[in-house]
């Protein structure tokens, strides 16, 4: 009986550790895909601004008809 405690009372710590284990990169993933996010909003402002500053290039460049 003192074997079979002492074998349930590893199995819980192991799944313990396991369980702080998979808490710690669960956070460390949401920050990931947060710094993520982030990136892609700006990158995605700093496409449209370009696009913006494209299309005020082409508005004054001057038709040719040929």
């Amino acid at each position: 009986m003192e074997n079979e405690l002492n074998t349930l009372e590893g199995k819980l710590c192991q799944l313990l550790d396991l369980c702080r284990n998979l808490r710690a990169e669960n956070q460390k993933l949401r920050q990931q895909v947060a710094i993520a996010n982030d990136q892609n909003k700006q990158l995605g402002e700093r496409v449209s601004h370009a696009r913006k500053r494209m299309e005020m290039l082409l508005e004054k460049i001057p038709e040719v008809d040929v």
